[in-house]
C-alpha cells in the first residue's frame, strides 16, 4: 500500500474531539483520521454505487409520471423549503 501525506487543518474542537475518540479507541490520531476518511469514501461510493444500478437507464423526465400523482397539499410544517 502506498501512502502520501496531505496537511490538515481541522477546527480546534474537532481535533480535539477526533484526539479523544482516538485515543479511547487505542490508535493515534492520523490512524484515526484515515480510517474515518476511507469510511467516508467507502460510504460515499456505495450510495452512488446503489444508486446508478437503481435507476438504471430512467431520466429525470421519466419522474414527471410520478411527480404529476403526487397530492397537491401543503408541506408539513418546517419542510417548506
Amino acid at each position: 500500500m502506498s501512502k502520501s501525506t496531505y496537511p490538515l487543518k481541522l477546527p480546534t474542537s474537532v481535533k480535539n474531539a477526533a484526539a479523544e475518540l482516538a485515543k479511547l479507541d487505542g490508535v493515534s490520531l492520523n490512524q484515526f483520521i484515515a480510517a474515518a476518511v476511507a469510511e467516508k469514501v467507502g460510504t460515499i461510493r456505495t450510495a452512488r454505487d446503489f444508486l446508478h444500478d437503481r435507476a438504471g437507464s430512467a431520466k429525470p423526465r421519466d419522474m414527471m409520471k410520478y411527480l404529476r400523482r403526487a397530492p397537491k397539499v401543503a408541506p408539513v410544517p418546517g419542510d417548506e423549503r
